[in-house]
C-alpha cells in the first residue's frame, strides 16, 4: 500500500497538524493544500477541498494504523472497509467519465463490475479516484491493475470529438449526452454480467436521464447516483479506466498533429487551438475538440458560433 486518503473535519485537521510537528515532519508549500509535510519517504497533504488527507510514500500503512487511526480518527479504518461500507463489496457496476470539462479530446465513459473479492483486491492495489492521482504514469499503472483484477467486468465507451459534436447537437445538453453514454456502458456490462443488481455513478442529473436511455435489457437494473460516488471502489476504478483512455487519445492525436493537446480550458489550451487552426484550418477543431465550448468560437469565430449566454440563476 502506497497511498491512503480520507475526509477530515476541522478538529481532526488541527490535531493532525500538531501530530506531524510532534513527529518531526518538515512542512512545505503545495498548491490547494491547508498544509503539506514530509518525513523521509513519507508525505502527508491536507487539501482545502473537503478537507481531506492524502498520505503517500513509504510507510503509509504503519502511519495510518499507528498514528492516524488511534490519534486522529479514534477508530480502525484500514482493512475494515467491509464493516464501514458493506455495500461497496456487494455486486455492482461503478460508472464514471473523463473529458467532459476538457476542450480537447473525447468524452470517455467507463464502467467496472465488482463483487467482494475484486473490491478488496482493487483497494489493496491502491486504486482511488483518478482526480487524486497526479501523474499519467500512475494512471496507466493503476488501469493495468484494474484490468487484471476486473477482467471482462470492464467496459469503455469513448465518444470521439466528431461524434461528440454531432450528439451534442442532437441531445442539446451535456446531461442527456452523459446519460446516454452511461446507459451504453451499463448495457454492455450487462451482456457479460447479466445478474448485476445495481449501478452507481456520481450525481450529474436525475437518475431518470440514465434510466430513460437504457434499452430493454437494462430496464431491470437499479440506477443509483450520489455525491462523491468516487469513494466507492467500483466508481474509482471506472474513473481510472476512463482517464487512461482519455489521456492516451490526447497523446496519440497530439503526436499526429505535432501539437501538445492539454487538458482543461486554460490560456495554454487556447494557444494550442490557435496553432492548430493556423496549421490545419478551423475544420480540424471539429475533429479534435468539443466545439460548443466558448474556446472554439474565440479561436475561429467565423466557423463556430458563440455559445448562448448562461441564464441567470433564480430561486
Amino acid at each position: 500500500m502506497n497511498t491512503f486518503t480520507a475526509p477530515l473535519n476541522a478538529g481532526q485537521t488541527e490535531r493532525l497538524r500538531e501530530l506531524l510537528r510532534e513527529r518531526g515532519f518538515t512542512f512545505g508549500d503545495k498548491p490547494y493544500t491547508l498544509f503539506f509535510a514530509q518525513k523521509e519517504k513519507l508525505s502527508v497533504a491536507v487539501y482545502e477541498k473537503g478537507p481531506k488527507v492524502l498520505v503517500q510514500g513509504r510507510g503509509v500503512e504503519d502511519f495510518v494504523k499507528f498514528e492516524l487511526e488511534p490519534t486522529i480518527f479514534g477508530e480502525a479504518r484500514l482493512g475494515y472497509e467491509e464493516v464501514r461500507s458493506p455495500e461497496m463489496f456487494e455486486p455492482h457496476f461503478g460508472v464514471d467519465e473523463s473529458g467532459k470539462g476538457d476542450f480537447f479530446g473525447p468524452l470517455v465513459i467507463a464502467g467496472v463490475y465488482v463483487e467482494s473479492l475484486s473490491a478488496r483486491k482493487l483497494l489493496d492495489a491502491g486504486v482511488q479516484d483518478s482526480k487524486r492521482v497526479g501523474s499519467d504514469a500512475r494512471i496507466r499503472a493503476l488501469a493495468k491493475e484494474v484490468g487484471q483484477i476486473a477482467g471482462d467486468g470492464v467496459d469503455v465507451v469513448a465518444i470521439g470529438p466528431r461524434r461528440y459534436n454531432e450528439l451534442y447537437k442532437k441531445f442539446g445538453n451535456l446531461n442527456s449526452l452523459l446519460g446516454w453514454g452511461h446507459a451504453r456502458v451499463i448495457e454492455n456490462l450487462l451482456v457479460r454480467k447479466p445478474d448485476c443488481p445495481r449501478s452507481l455513478s456520481d450525481k450529474f442529473a436525475d437518475a431518470g436521464v440514465i434510466e430513460n436511455a437504457l434499452m430493454s435489457h437494462g430496464k431491470r437494473i437499479k440506477i443509483e447516483q450520489r455525491a462523491r460516488a468516487e469513494t466507492d471502489i467500483a466508481v474509482a476504478a471506472a474513473s481510472i479506466i476512463a482517464r487512461e483512455a482519455f489521456i492516451n487519445w490526447l497523446d496519440r492525436k497530439g503526436k499526429e498533429l505535432g501539437v501538445r493537446l492539454g487538458r482543461g480550458v486554460s490560456e495554454g489550451i487556447k494557444s494550442a487551438a490557435a496553432t492548430i487552426v493556423e496549421k490545419h484550418g478551423p475544420a480540424m477543431l471539429s475533429e479534435i475538440a468539443k466545439t460548443h465550448f466558448r474556446t472554439a468560437h474565440e479561436t475561429a469565430p467565423d466557423s463556430f458560433p458563440a455559445p448562448p449566454p448562461k441564464r441567470a440563476w433564480r430561486h
